[in-house]
């Protein structure tokens, strides 16, 4: 098991509630998995009832469905299209207020900081939470860090779930990331027919644990809770061959499989907006209308849009096989010399929602199998 603080604690299913209400009491936003169009989308909870128990996912590349069982386990489903990256880099933020006095006068420029309150996300996935440790990395981790980032990421409680089901898109044991969450967490549950066990390790995590008065889990929960994982953990069947995976896409930038994977993709971008690591993003600017003032807007982009590589009315990357290519390249390689990590936590969203169901395992695979073009 990964490292805590404290002696693992038992949350009796009937205790959920109990949760919610101490971290409402402490005036967090409470976000949780419910139902909605279909999928399983993070929004408002403020009763165990909104969550969406009694159904789990079947997944597949291009594929993912709903269905019901599981005996009423209220964390059944993997996840859904988000994961904590809309928390803390949002899909559109203003950045900089610009305001002039009159033509031709001076300008004034003032950032434009959200107003963040707290916000606890509950059900979070392990894979989510290597996910954030790794946008930690891109928007913290140098000597300018975003400020708009930091304020709510600061603001963030992570109450992860453990996994003690898989879905055929997922892949973390090849990168490391589940089916227990290793990054730093506030509470992290595992779920069974009867309840959770609860660790701490963050001192946030520890209040609210401590204001619950939990008792410490039973051995025989602990011996469950260890089968469970180890039973995920062997049942996750696909996989990414990591051996020196940097080197093969370097050496292979002119492998002939980019052309057979640029006639399957759509070009569509999905994989990037449900990518819980991806962060390009574009800058606009929006002028009010009398031209006094105007504001600079930050929004999630794609490299696989073609105004993404277009500069000075050339786009550098004009065909479908060079966006791929940059994208997955960077994902599993250049990442690596940016900020010292895969840019992949295995959480196979990008399969489930392609519409043609491409894999970028079997990609990999197929140039690996290749050899140097």
């Amino acid at each position: 098991m990964s490292e805590s603080s404290g002696a693992p604690q038992w949350l009796e299913r009937g205790g959920l509630q109990q949760l919610l209400d101490e971290l409402r009491a402490r005036e967090y936003d409470v976000h949780g998995p419910v139902l909605r169009d279909g999928a399983i989308a993070f929004e408002p909870v403020v009763d165990t009832a909104e969550l969406a128990s009694g159904v789990h996912d079947v997944q597949e590349a291009g594929r993912y469905r709903l269905e019901p069982g599981d005996g009423g386990r209220t964390f059944a489903v993997v996840h859904g299209p988000a994961a904590l990256k809309p928390f803390t880099f949002a899909p559109r933020e203003p950045l900089l207020q610009v305001q002039m006095d009159g033509p031709g006068s001076s300008f004034e420029c003032e950032p434009v900081l959200p107003d963040t309150g707290r916000v606890a996300v509950l059900g979070a996935r392990p894979c989510d939470l290597a996910a954030l440790a790794v946008q930690d990395r891109v928007f913290l981790g140098d000597r300018f860090p975003d400020p708009h980032y930091a304020a709510r990421r600061e603001n963030l409680l992570t109450i992860v779930v453990n996994c003690t089901r898989s879905v055929s898109t997922c892949f973390c044991t090849s990168m490391g990331t589940g089916p227990e969450a290793r990054s730093a967490y506030d509470l992290a549950l595992t779920e069974q027919d009867d309840g959770f066990v609860v660790r701490a390790r963050s001192d946030a995590g520890r209040e609210i644990l401590g204001a619950l008065a939990l008792p410490e889990a039973e051995e025989a929960a602990l011996d469950r809770e260890r089968i469970d994982l180890e039973a995920c953990r062997d049942g996750i069947d696909r996989a990414l061959d990591t051996t020196d995976l940097r080197e093969l896409l370097y050496e292979n930038l002119s492998h002939a499989r980019w052309d057979d994977v640029g006639e399957r993709c759509l070009g569509c971008g999905n994989c990037t907006m449900v990518c819980p690591t991806c962060f390009c993003h574009d800058q606009r600017d929006e002028p009010e209308l009398d031209g006094k003032a105007s504001l600079r807007v930050r929004q999630w982009d794609s490299c696989f849009d073609p105004d993404h590589a277009r500069i000075h009315g050339f786009d550098f990357r004009a065909r479908v096989r060079d966006r791929y290519r940059q994208w997955l390249v960077h994902k599993l390689a250049s990442w690596e010399d940016q900020f010292g990590t895969s840019g992949c936590v295995g959480c196979g969203r990008c399969l489930t929602w392609c519409p043609v169901g491409i894999d970028l395992t079997e990609e990999v695979a197929a140039i690996r199998g290749g050899g140097t073009a």
